[in-house]
């Protein structure tokens, strides 16, 4: 496959990037000042941040909002899957031959660490997001709806881990595992208060738990 075919066009990437300002901008207004609507998301209700709130504070029109996003709540999806993104494709891409459990646990801590495109308040943004997501259910259904995306996603990087033969139902235990410790972990993180650079660590000894003992883990090859 050559680069060209590789790399997101111009307008994809464009599009990527107003994508995560509004997810920033959406964030932030959410952990400052809650959602305030309890019914189509549309974001009516002048006791919590609006969708107008989130187009003007990330410099984009409403129309434009609604161009990439159904409801309010929604746009704080990208926010809340970069993270997951950039863990799947560093377990993806990381060294050759690491265990499966010790390449689960280092992409983790990568993926939450810092990021040199992201605003370095991003985490804090997304700590705050979480915080008010755990009272909300439409924001509660946008951050299960991310994890239920990951979990899908990581079932055929561990599948290509665990090598030819590993059993479908192991892999797809191991993904739901591996998945759900990383969500425990992001939801404790934020409910504890503890700085940034813990995120990763935490992730990484969800994960050790959750994990530890899995049948793929032992059926032999590069991820046993």
């Amino acid at each position: 496959m050559s680069e060209t075919t590789q790399r997101p066009s111009l307008t994809e990437r464009r599009k990527a990037a107003t994508q995560q300002e509004i997810a920033l901008a959406a964030a932030k207004l959410f952990a400052e000042h809650g959602s305030g609507d309890g019914g189509d998301g549309r974001g009516e209700d002048p006791g919590g941040t609006t969708a107008e709130d989130i187009a003007r504070a990330a410099g984009v029109s409403l129309r434009t909002f609604y161009r990439y996003f159904r409801t309010k709540e929604d746009a704080v999806a990208p926010l809340l899957s970069a993270g997951v993104r950039h863990w799947i494709a560093e377990l993806a891409s990381g060294p050759p031959g690491l265990p499966g459990p010790a390449a689960l646990e280092r992409s983790a801590r990568i993926a939450l660490g810092p990021v040199p495109d992201q605003p370095a308040l991003a985490l804090d943004w997304v700590r705050g997001l979480l915080l008010v997501t755990r009272h909300d259910p439409d924001l509660l259904a946008v951050w299960h709806r991310v994890h239920h995306d990951s979990e899908l996603a990581l079932a055929p990087v561990l599948a290509a881990l665990a090598g030819p033969g590993a059993d479908p139902l192991e892999v797809r235990l191991a993904a739901a595992a591996a998945n759900t410790g990383m969500r425990v972990a992001m939801e404790t993180w934020a409910a504890s208060g503890a700085p940034a650079d813990r995120a990763g660590d935490l992730a990484a000894r969800c994960i050790r738990e959750l994990t530890a003992g899995l049948r793929l883990w032992q059926a032999g090859g590069p991820a046993a």
